[in-house]
């Protein structure tokens, strides 16, 4: 059963245009993906947007706990951060394989319907697995993120990659995925999904490895169609943020208890770049709020 974005409007609403839909996936997890998850979130809020997020990895709940944390932290503290609406798809109880995916599919479209006519863009965070839900979420994309450690581990689920020649020989089955799901959407309603695969989590030094891995990204991404972001430096901060719901751009708020250091600086300027390369609708001229 194919279900397009239309079929995702309530009857009667005051909002008659939907939201930009962003999905993260890749086909691992350990790639910063729920950490990229809330950074897009809070750039996006800070701009003044309104902004969903559904967590479609209902058993891992990493963007979900995210975002209670900083619920619970706010609430804590005595503070005002930006929310964004929150709607967390756990995996069906269901033990027949079609009655599960009808399950997960419906859940997750009635979360759809509650968040694409009421906000400016929503967010959808992909399980790290080859799952029906996973495909069905990478189908709703105007925008695909997919991040990946900056390491032919991570490489090798995007294609398999020549060992002394570096040559790209096939893509992986990840990139096919996304390939189909391109494909269905555009049959669909002749929608072409924007991919951008973000290197992250980059060293500081100018490795051999780095440059061949940036070389092989270039090669590949003319061949599946995809441009590449530079995404976040291995920082300690994106980790220490979580248990507090923060990122580094709700540190200049009076009140959260991070004192500010050249690192952070550095990494909101790594996130206001990834923003800018995302060309999301309306946002660049939006940028200096950030």
């Amino acid at each position: 059963m194919t279900v397009t974005i239309e079929e995702t409007k309530p009857e009667s609403n005051a909002q008659t245009t939907r939201a930009h839909i962003i999905v993260l996936g890749n086909a691992k997890g350990g790639s910063g993906k729920s950490t990229t998850c809330m950074h897009v979130i809070v750039s996006l809020l800070s701009m003044g947007y309104r902004v969903g997020a559904i967590d479609l990895d209902g058993k891992q709940k990493t963007l979900g706990r995210y975002i209670e944390n900083r619920q619970d932290f706010v609430t804590k503290m005595g503070i005002a951060l930006p929310m964004p609406t929150l709607s967390v798809i756990v995996p069906s109880s269901k033990k027949n394989m079609d009655e599960a995916q009808s399950d997960e599919r419906s859940r997750f479209v009635s979360a759809l319907q509650n968040q694409v006519y009421g906000n400016d863009f929503v967010v959808v965070d992909c399980p790290g697995a080859d799952s029906f839900i996973a495909k069905l979420g990478h189908s709703f994309a105007d925008t695909l993120l997919t991040p990946m450690n900056d390491s032919f581990i991570d490489l090798d689920l995007l294609a398999k990659v020549d060992a002394t020649t570096f040559e790209v020989e096939r893509p992986s089955w990840y990139s096919e995925m996304v390939w189909e799901q391109r494909k269905r959407r555009a049959l669909i309603d002749k929608h072409q999904i924007d991919w951008i695969v973000m290197r992250n989590r980059l060293s500081h030094t100018d490795a051999h490895n780095k440059r061949n891995i940036e070389g092989i990204l270039a090669k590949l991404a003319s061949r599946i169609s995809f441009r590449s972001a530079a995404g976040f430096g291995e920082r300690v901060i994106f980790r220490e943020l979580f248990l507090k719901g923060l990122t580094v751009l709700d540190l200049k708020t009076k009140g959260v208890g991070v004192k500010m250091s050249m690192s952070h600086v550095a990494a909101r300027q790594e996130i206001r770049k990834l923003i800018k390369t995302l060309r999301l609708p309306g946002v660049e001229e939006r940028l200096d709020q950030i």
